[in-house]
């Protein structure tokens, strides 16, 4: 046996000494050169008396910074409501989908914090901010790319030639003239001689 298949032997012996339970309790992170420089293994009872991993911890710090990182994304996937420019092409429509990828980003910065912090409600804000971004960057992308069906507001181009214009406004109803009787459009007049909705006997 080489003195490789020795070594391996002996541990194999230590560690059948040693509880399943112990051993996870004895657990560490392995010394980097020093270990594979040719350190002993530890005895059992060394080995027991190991001091035990620590958990990991909450973030260290102030949860009302995570707060304030969930506001200011909050504030910014509220404000793609109120976007002012027309982003049906060219660069507002640039414009707006790279808005919509940063309040994308701003959901998973403020994630990140109230994940190490433990702040559940911020934490769930912060992954429908994300998933807020996403949705309307995919609804204006999708389209674009051949993965949507395009429409008026959201055409298969990018650029703005060759687009129709949008309708903006609603065709207007035909008025009445002096003979056409008063109603909704496609009502009977009613018959000349009875009353308007009446029965004649």
């Amino acid at each position: 046996m080489s003195d490789w298949d020795k070594e391996l032997a002996k541990i194999d012996k230590q560690l059948a000494s040693i509880s399943d339970e112990e051993l996870l309790r004895s657990a560490q992170p392995a010394a980097p050169a020093k270990a594979a420089a040719g350190a002993k293994a530890l005895p059992a009872a060394k080995a027991s008396s190991a001091p035990a991993a620590s958990a990991p911890s909450v973030g260290t710090g102030k949860p009302w910074v995570s707060w304030l990182k969930v506001a200011v994304a909050v504030g910014a996937a509220a404000g793609l409501m109120y976007w002012p420019w027309p982003a049906r092409c060219g660069a507002p429509l640039v414009g707006f989908t790279a808005a919509t990828g940063a309040v994308s980003l701003l959901g998973v910065w403020s994630a990140v914090g109230t994940w190490r912090h433990r702040l559940g409600w911020a934490h769930f804000a912060s992954l429908l901010v994300t998933a807020w971004g996403l949705a309307l960057g995919a609804r204006e992308v999708l389209p674009r790319v051949g993965y949507a069906v395009p429409t008026v507001e959201r055409a298969a181009q990018w650029s703005c030639d060759g687009l129709p214009p949008a309708q903006t406004t609603v065709p207007a109803l035909p008025v009445p003239g002096p003979g056409t009787p008063a109603g909704p459009p496609g009502a009977t007049p009613p018959a000349s001689g009875s009353p308007a909705g009446g029965t004649t006997l």
